[in-house]
């Protein structure tokens, strides 16, 4: 049970342990990173798992030459892809099943409605800009396999905003950690950067508690 926990301890924040795997696992660490992403983006039930902070972090390793930027930018940006391409089938393949029990197994009610707004108001866009929003990016590709989304118009949307996503976050870290000041304190950057990533969940956490209280008063 131990084993488990710490299994799922290191999934979770694997951002923050990317230092210790780099120098224990070596070239291993770009198939650990391919899968985090490609389950991030590729199964509908994951949106837990780290995207944003652990691309930034990565491009931050690859300027202090613990890891190598381009491959890491094909790798991941495959990965980005494929995930997305197998969330759209997914959701394609059971979509009738969803649409008549009108309930998505394993993933929130409020996550359905907060993607479903997002599509109302950008439409098929929203492929390509929910890759940077935590949670949708996972639901949003799975909606639209659900709502039928024409293959041709996802799949361009999805090659754009994942590789915008990857390249942002990715070479964003790179640069941030050439400056000397990161070099120097590296870890406590890191820590900042997974708090930082964060926050945007917490506001989101909190606003819904704000609503729902606000509700049950009324």
């Amino acid at each position: 049970m131990e084993f488990i926990i710490t299994i799922i301890n290191l999934i979770l924040h694997l951002d923050q342990h990317l230092i210790w795997l780099t120098q224990n696992y070596g070239l291993w660490i770009y198939l650990i990173v391919f899968i985090i992403i490609f389950c991030e983006t590729g199964l509908v039930i994951a949106p837990f798992l780290p995207g944003d902070s652990l691309l930034f972090t990565l491009g931050a390793l690859a300027a202090v030459d613990s890891l190598n930027l381009k491959v890491l930018f094909v790798l991941l940006g495959i990965a980005a892809i494929l995930g997305d391409t197998l969330n759209y089938w997914i959701g394609n393949l059971i979509g009738p099943r969803v649409i008549k029990k009108k309930k998505i197994p394993f993933l929130k009610e409020e996550y359905i409605e907060k993607t479903q707004r997002f599509y109302d108001k950008y439409g098929n866009k929203t492929i390509m800009l929910s890759r940077f929003i935590p949670i949708i990016r996972t639901v949003a590709p799975f909606m639209a396999g659900v709502g039928s989304m024409k293959y041709y118009q996802f799949i361009l949307y999805n090659i754009i905003g994942g590789l915008a996503w990857v390249s942002l976050f990715l070479f964003g870290g790179y640069f941030f950690g050439n400056i000397p000041f990161v070099k120097e304190n590296f870890s406590l950057v890191i820590i900042g950067i997974v708090i930082i990533s964060l926050t945007p969940l917490v506001i989101e956490y909190i606003k819904h508690k704000l609503n729902k209280n606000k509700s049950t008063s009324n």
